[in-house]
């Protein structure tokens, strides 16, 4: 099996005046131009998606914004990541932050869904919810339902050898425990992992 390089990132910004700080990831040096202008453009377009969710938000005078990013995989010819942007509108409670994340399999060169990474007719929405509850029993977690069912196209990404299943604030819980988040290992829901996905490489021990 060939050696699957990182792939090159920097840093980049979206500035506008002392208010808005928004960086976030770019790739460079990729052997496959389409592939890095596809990646590059889908990232971009998920901060404007965020910056523009922040102002639409709320009515009263933006304070500041915040935006950054996190490197969650790079390697085995997968990239997962998330962008997070942070806003305090002006007499707002507190600030506000979304969450979201982008997961490119450049094998294929694809982004991938949460369905991607499974067997079709797996039932992967149930599998995935049991584990869930199972960690929100364990872990103490004060959820407004008794029970979590996540959706089809649930957030997550992809970190080693773990899937992370993650809810936005307020999604499940109160405010008090931010983004909650359920690392999977790959090894509990291998049964059920599509075998072309981009979660199969994660899979292997070398």
């Amino acid at each position: 099996m060939p050696v699957s390089l990182p792939v090159n990132i920097e840093a980049a910004r979206i500035s506008n005046g002392p208010q808005i700080q928004v960086i976030y990831p770019q790739v460079f040096g990729m052997w496959n131009q389409s592939m890095e202008h596809f990646i590059n453009q889908s990232i971009i377009h998920e901060a404007q998606q965020l910056i523009d969710m922040q102002m639409d938000e709320m009515s009263t005078t933006l304070v500041e914004m915040d935006g950054s990013f996190e490197i969650k995989n790079n390697q085995r010819n997968v990239l997962s990541l998330t962008l997070s942007n942070y806003a305090y509108h002006y007499h707002a409670a507190h600030g506000m932050t979304y969450l979201k994340s982008l997961t490119f399999d450049l094998d294929k060169r694809t982004r991938c869904s949460l369905e991607d990474l499974f067997k079709p007719g797996s039932n992967y929405v149930e599998r995935l919810s049991e584990l869930i509850n199972e960690q929100i029993q364990e872990r103490n977690i004060d959820t407004f339902e008794d029970t979590v069912t996540i959706q089809p196209d649930q957030d997550f990404y992809i970190a080693d050898k773990t899937l992370v299943i993650y809810f936005q604030l307020y999604e499940i819980t109160p405010y008090v425990y931010g983004f909650p988040m359920f690392p999977i290992s790959v090894y509990e829901i291998e049964d059920i992992i599509n075998e072309d996905s981009a979660l199969a490489p994660m899979l292997m021990n070398n």
